[in-house]
């Protein structure tokens, strides 16, 4: 099909003028227009696929992503090393911690259940640490790519703390009171639970459900290298 066009015609709904984008070398920026809350929440495998993946992308355009985890385990098939922790080594600005426990609270998974209260209120404790560092911060302007997060980012990913305040190793009014401490200029993203967080609803901007239809789990697909851990 032959095209017409002239070549400095615009192309609309075409941000990129129809080119496919070639890769730059990720440089330390700002971004112009942070500062919602997101959540990410439901029975269906991805929430911290899809948010890690939004933080992959922050930190390609040259922004700083930190991303703490609440609670994070899984069958015995799960091995302790991870392939997102790999990755996000070796990219340039965006960095993690897991400061909850590591296994499932209520999961029979050889954890302590006794500590799963206190890592989750550790957690809290460093997320709180974490805002007032990117308050301290200019949000403005851009932040190293190797800097330490306690000096400041522009996203930051609470990657299962819904599941945390669902089975109550913290209370609602503990992730609303994060939510109070954020800066403006920052972006919040809270993951987590399969019971939909209502007490959120009036709080964020962005309320995500990501649903099973089908998973391979059911018929007893074990955790595979790759795709779940």
């Amino acid at each position: 099909m032959s095209d017409d066009r002239a070549d400095d015609a615009p192309i609309e709904n075409t941000p990129g003028q129809g080119r496919t984008p070639e890769p730059e070398r990720i440089e330390p920026a700002a971004p112009e227009a942070f500062g919602l809350v997101q959540v990410w929440w439901g029975d269906g495998k991805g929430k911290t696929t899809a948010t890690l993946g939004m933080g992959v992308r922050a930190a390609g355009h040259g922004y700083r992503v930190h991303m703490l985890q609440f609670m994070k385990g899984g069958a015995s098939s799960v091995e302790a090393v991870r392939g997102e922790y790999n990755a996000i080594a070796a990219m340039p600005g965006i960095s993690y911690e897991n400061l909850g426990h590591y296994g499932w609270h209520g999961m029979a998974d050889g954890s302590d259940e006794s500590d799963h209260e206190a890592e989750a209120q550790a957690g809290l404790e460093r997320a709180h640490e974490l805002l007032g560092a990117a308050d301290d911060a200019d949000l403005g302007e851009p932040i190293a790519l190797d800097a330490d997060p306690d000096s400041g980012m522009h996203m930051l990913i609470l990657d299962e703390i819904l599941y945390a305040a669902d089975r109550g190793l913290l209370s609602e009014s503990d992730v609303h009171d994060l939510i109070d401490a954020k800066p403006a200029n920052l972006e919040m993203v809270l993951s987590g639970s399969h019971t939909e967080p209502a007490y959120l609803a009036e709080r964020a901007d962005l309320i995500t459900n990501v649903r099973k239809v089908k998973h391979p789990i059911d018929d007893g697909q074990r955790a595979r290298r790759g795709t779940e851990f």
